[in-house]
């Protein structure tokens, strides 16, 4: 299934079922592609979004953490983009078309340069000085397929299970080396403590889950751009989203007030 033809019909029917509210068995929709495919399908994806007037604003970082590698049985990162559509504030509510939304605590860093790997390399410090500010952020994940089961492959193509992002208040960070100590919980409306995680948790460093975002978007002559928005990937299982449920990620930073971030669903 590596033909264009094939590649156009798997976004079609992904982009489909996600504008319907609909979930879809992965194999029976675009069976076991090799993963060159899974992102020719996730750019053909990303193409349907455009032209329906959606914007780029940045990108994610999919299972940079064990403990979500661990939850969902894949066994090393994968990226995918975002678009303005997929923006939320502190409070929001996700959409109705996401009918199995689960929540992870993220930190997110806003680009005011670009990065381009191609022209130099890039780590942790060139990161640093190209971001603008970190932010407490909740990833609203949302797979098209069923009740979660997918490979590496299925879920690249559906865009790493990018449903929406909330983004709430900068972190009161100063040195942004010392994002890997950026402590988060996630609780229920009732304070239930759902899980925990460091900023470590994302590729051993937030940052350096950017450098080596650069390096694949450079590997497909891509950089990022200033004013990108990257979600450096979850520092807690993935919890499920019920209706009429919260969720709420609390931030702790440099030992000063910590940052609280919601999300609601109806």
């Amino acid at each position: 299934m590596d033909t264009p033809h094939d590649v156009a019909r798997s976004a079609e029917r992904i982009w489909a079922a996600r504008q319907a509210g609909r979930t879809l068995d992965a194999e029976a929709t675009i069976g076991s592609p090799d993963l060159a495919t899974a992102y020719a399908i996730q750019r053909a994806l990303l193409g349907l979004r455009l032209a329906a007037g959606e914007r780029m604003v940045g990108w994610k970082l999919g299972y940079t953490s064990e403990v979500m590698r661990r939850q969902m049985g894949i066994d090393r990162p994968n990226i995918g983009p975002l678009t303005d559509w997929m923006l939320l504030g502190s409070g929001d509510a996700v959409h109705e078309r996401l009918v199995q939304p689960r929540v992870e605590p993220e930190i997110g860093l806003r680009l005011q340069t670009a990065l381009d790997a191609r022209q130099a390399p890039i780590d942790r410090h060139t990161v640093a000085a190209a971001v603008e500010g970190a932010h407490a952020c909740l990833e609203v994940v949302h797979s098209t397929w069923t009740g979660y089961r997918f490979n590496l492959e299925q879920n690249t193509a559906d865009n790493s299970s990018a449903g929406q992002v909330v983004v709430g208040p900068r972190l009161p960070v100063t040195d942004l080396m010392a994002l890997d100590t950026v402590a988060v919980r996630l609780h229920d409306g009732s304070h239930n403590t759902l899980g925990q995680g460091v900023g470590a948790d994302a590729d051993g460093h937030p940052l350096d889950a950017v450098a080596r975002l650069a390096r694949e978007l450079a590997a497909n002559g891509l950089r990022l751009e200033a004013g990108d928005l990257v979600i450096t990937g979850g520092l807690t299982k993935a919890c499920a989203l019920e209706p009429g449920g919260q969720l709420v990620g609390v931030f702790s930073a440099g030992g000063v007030a910590s940052i609280t971030v919601v999300v609601n669903r109806r």
